[in-house]
This record gives structure tokens, C-alpha cells and sequence, in this order.
């Protein structure tokens, strides 16, 4: 049920293998247009303008229109029943701004965030960078956002029943011996709002924040997480998953402790990965040397270990979430042949835009029964 590799895939027979990769599928020609216009602005203005794009077309219920629905490829993970498995990844809606409008999209879910306690304005611009040669992006947006009661405004004001996650971290002022406030602070909150909670510990753009990852301060934050789960689901009447995202930038030992971890302290799920720091893949390339963390195709196969190494360790104790670098829909059903139950789309969305879900649904759903 916890999204073991076989759990999904048997229940679409009939797939064969040469069909694993099926025909790239254009653009529709309004998004081309669109993304060619909306590329010759700066990134921050750009994204700013298709959140507002994609958030007015959701409230007059027009995103639809944008391009064909997906097919319905229902699955369980968590608990919970999606109907496609292929979200939307946390850090393009920060706010709960376009809710309704990326649901239309066709995502099977939908994951809003990272959000802190108190609102902040992130780190100075510019911030976020295009290597469109990459396919690749680097941010180092440090968690701009409007704080946690004007999220759950906006996630109030939806219309969307769907599969919601709520993404949530630590403010850059609060000590890093202190996080477990914030993230308490903040799923205290939203837990009776979401689908699923998100714990993000592996931002490179907060100072310290990646060492939360490992050792004792993980253990630390995940037994209070875990504790303060079951006080709220007593009180809410609803068990809440909770998932952990981690970095992509780990050794394969750090890795497996950090499964051993999850597990040990009973997380639901985890999501892998968040950008690298790594810049492989981008040397030479105009901006290829900015401060930030590095997201969109080339840190595609490192995520996609970081996802083999958990699924052999985890062996299907704890479903895993996959994001990085899925610009294809042939990368989405690498990620789930990998060991991943669900995938998550970021950069890809914004280079190929919402074609890019039907394809990776189309190619997931064309995988090989197990």
C-alpha cells in the first residue's frame, strides 16, 4: 500500500517496454508563444507574471483549455489516493497563489511552499537564473514568502479538493538550534489544511539548514515532528502524512543513514531531491557560476541514484517521491522504475510547460508491469 515498486505498476498489465518512451509531444502553440515572450523578461518577473497567468486562468476555470487532460492513472501512496502521479513540486507556488489554476494543468497533486512562521523577503535580487543551454536553473531565493497565515488564506479561498501538499521550513533569522520551533510553529498550522506536510531540510539557501539532515539534530527534529503528529491527529481526528525532503548531495552512506532515519522515526514518505550545489554539467554556461542551488537537467541522474540507493535501503518500508530534473516524460518513468511511487515537476514545467504532465503520465503509465 506504502507505494512499494510493485504496488502501482501491477495494476496497469498490458504495457510493453517499447512503448517506455513515447513520442515527445509539442508544446501547444499558446504555450510556446507565451514562454518566448515570458523569456525575454528577467526570471523573478517572469515567474511573478505566469503565477498571476495561471492563477486568474484557474479562477475563470480556463487552464483547462491550455492543453489535453492526462489519462487517469490512479494510485495510492500515503495513504492517499492520487489520481495521476505526477505533482506539481514545492517553490513555484510559495504562496497558494495559483492553487486552482496548476490543478487544472492536469497535475495529480499539488505541492505549495516552502512556507515559514513569519513572512520574509527572501535574499537580495537577482536570485533566480535561466541556462536554458542546461535546461537548467539556479535559485537562491532564500525562502521568500508572505508567512504561513496568508498561505492558508489563499489555500481557504481555493476551490481545489485535491491532493494538497504544504511544504514548510524555518525562518533565515531563527537559529539553526532552534528549527524545530519553526517547523512546529508552522505544522501546528497547516496540518488540519493539508493533504500532506512536507518537511524541507535541504535548501541550500538558508544558512545551516542542510545540517538538520544528518545525525542527531535529524533524529532530533524528526521524533518532535513525529510527536507532534500524533498530538494533532487526536485532536484533528485525521492522520496527516508528513515527508522529509532531502538533498541530492549526499554520499550513498549518508543517504541510507538518513532512510534508516525515516524510518526509524516512522516518516511517511521522502522527497528526492532539492538542487545541488554541484555545478556539473553547467561550467562554462553564462551564469553557470552563481551562488544557489542548481535544478533542471543536470542534476537529473544524481537525484535519480539518490532515488535507487533509498529504494534499495527502504525496500518498500517508505514510499518515495521523486523531483529533479524531469524535462521529458521518459525521465518521469526512470525516477518510478528507479523505486519512486510519485514524481514531482519543476524546471521541466517551466522549459516544456503543462505538455510536459501528459507525457510523463503517458510514459509512466507505458512501463512494464512488474
Amino acid at each position: 500500500m506504502f507505494g512499494r515498486r510493485t504496488s502501482h505498476r501491477a495494476r496497469h498489465p498490458g504495457y510493453n517496454r517499447r512503448h517506455l518512451s513515447p513520442p515527445s509531444e509539442s508544446s501547444p502553440p499558446m504555450y510556446t508563444l507565451a514562454r518566448q515572450l515570458l523569456f525575454k523578461l528577467s526570471p523573478e518577473t517572469s515567474h511573478d507574471l505566469s503565477l498571476d497567468l495561471i492563477g486568474a486562468g484557474g479562477r475563470l476555470g480556463l487552464n483547462g483549455l491550455v492543453c489535453k487532460a492526462p489519462a487517469k492513472m490512479p494510485v495510492s501512496v500515503m495513504g492517499l489516493d492520487f489520481p495521476n502521479p505526477v505533482g506539481l513540486a514545492a517553490g513555484l507556488d510559495k504562496n497558494g497563489a495559483a492553487i486552482d489554476g496548476f490543478a487544472q494543468l492536469g497535475f495529480g497533486f499539488v505541492e505549495i511552499g516552502t512556507v515559514t512562521p513569519r513572512p520574509q523577503p527572501g535574499n537580495p535580487k537577482p536570485r533566480i537564473f535561466r541556462l536554458p543551454e542546461a535546461e537548467a536553473i539556479i535559485n537562491r531565493m532564500g525562502f521568500n514568502n508572505l508567512g504561513v497565515d496568508h498561505l492558508l488564506s489563499r489555500v481557504h479561498a481555493a476551490k481545489y479538493k485535491g491532493i494538497l501538499g504544504i511544504n514548510i521550513g524555518k525562518n533565515f533569522d531563527t537559529p539553526v538550534e532552534r528549527a524545530v520551533d519553526d517547523y512546529l510553529i508552522c505544522l501546528d498550522k497547516v496540518y488540519a489544511h493539508a493533504s500532506y506536510v512536507t518537511v524541507n531540510v535541504s535548501s541550500p539557501n538558508t544558512p545551516g539548514l542542510r545540517s538538520l539532515q544528518f545525525g542527531d539534530s535529524l533524529k532530533q527534529l524528526l521524533e518532535a515532528l513525529r510527536q507532534r503528529q500524533e498530538d494533532l491527529a487526536v485532536r484533528h481526528g485525521k492522520r496527516v502524512p508528513l515527508a522529509i525532503k532531502i538533498a541530492p548531495d549526499m554520499s550513498d552512506e549518508e543517504t541510507v543513514l538518513v532512510a534508516q532515519a525515516l524510518v526509524d522515526s516512522g516518516m511517511d514518505a521522502v522527497i528526492a531531491t532539492n538542487t545541488t550545489l554541484s555545478r556539473v554539467g553547467v561550467e562554462g554556461l553564462a551564469h553557470g557560476d552563481e551562488t544557489g542551488g542548481l535544478s533542471g537537467a543536470p542534476v537529473r541522474d544524481k537525484s535519480t541514484h539518490i532515488v535507487k540507493v533509498l529504494a534499495a535501503e527502504l525496500a518498500g518500508r517508505l514510499p518515495i517521491i521523486a523531483v529533479g530534473g524531469i524535462t521529458e516524460g521518459k525521465h518521469a518513468a526512470e525516477k518510478i522504475a528507479a523505486g519512486a511511487s510519485l514524481v514531482q515537476l519543476y524546471s521541466g514545467f517551466i522549459y516544456k510547460g503543462p505538455a510536459l504532465i501528459r507525457e510523463s503520465v503517458d510514459a509512466i503509465a507505458a512501463l512494464p508491469k512488474a
